[in-house]
């Protein structure tokens, strides 16, 4: 799962980006808000982390912009400006959420854990079907009364299979939602990723589509 990460404190935005790949999540980081636009349209991250204090374009007009053409990323605001007029201007623009700083990272963590799932229509911290179950907060895997925690890469590409059941995502799809920019890919990293899947549970655990990509069946 992808994190676009819009902030211009250097320190913070690193700090962000380790606490955040703990937990399985790659981090895209901007620091400048031009740059923040066009990333904001490509429509390849999970959620957008969003300082306001940003060169131009600010947070606000930032947030704002993509509401208006109809982005419906979740976007959680992160800021020093404790003030309600911008609390409420910001809630009222269409963020998901809205953090002061300074914060502990496993708040963030939790917060952005919590508007994806609302977002995706999840009540719970778990997807899944009828035989397969991913706990999003613990990085559990279940199937057929097997249960592991997976490795970050591996719980990333199970979250991507899992969102979307009966879906077929291609090498490239699931490259785009594991790895952040500029992160080296082997030609064969899904596949090895699948591979230890596999031997983990069973090779069923993931259908392959010949020439297609990859699937999870909806039952």
């Amino acid at each position: 799962m992808r994190i676009l990460v819009v902030e211009d404190d250097r320190m913070l935005a690193l700090g962000l980006q380790r606490a955040l790949a703990d937990v399985g999540m790659s981090v895209d980081w901007i620091s400048d808000g031009k740059l923040a636009e066009e990333a904001m349209r490509s429509d390849t991250h999970a959620a957008v982390l969003l300082d306001l204090s940003l060169p131009a374009p600010d947070g606000l007009t930032l947030l704002r912009d993509a509401r208006v053409r109809g982005a419906s990323v979740p976007i959680v605001i992160i800021t020093a400006r404790d003030d309600l007029e911008t609390r409420l201007k910001g809630l009222d623009l269409g963020a998901d959420d809205f953090v002061l700083k300074p914060f502990e990272p496993s708040e963030i963590i939790a917060r952005l854990r919590a508007v994806i799932r609302r977002r995706s229509g999840h009540a719970t911290s778990k997807i899944g079907t009828s035989s397969i179950v991913l706990d999003l907060a613990s990085h559990e895997l279940s199937y057929n009364g097997a249960t592991e925690v997976l490795p970050h890469r591996e719980f990333a590409l199970m979250r991507a299979l899992l969102e979307r059941p009966g879906v077929i995502l291609s090498r490239s799809q699931l490259e785009e939602k594991i790895y952040g920019w500029g992160e080296e890919v082997e030609s064969n990293a899904v596949e090895v990723l699948i591979f230890y899947i596999r031997r983990r549970f069973d090779k069923q655990i993931i259908r392959n589509v010949r020439g297609a990509g990859w699937m999870i069946p909806k039952t």
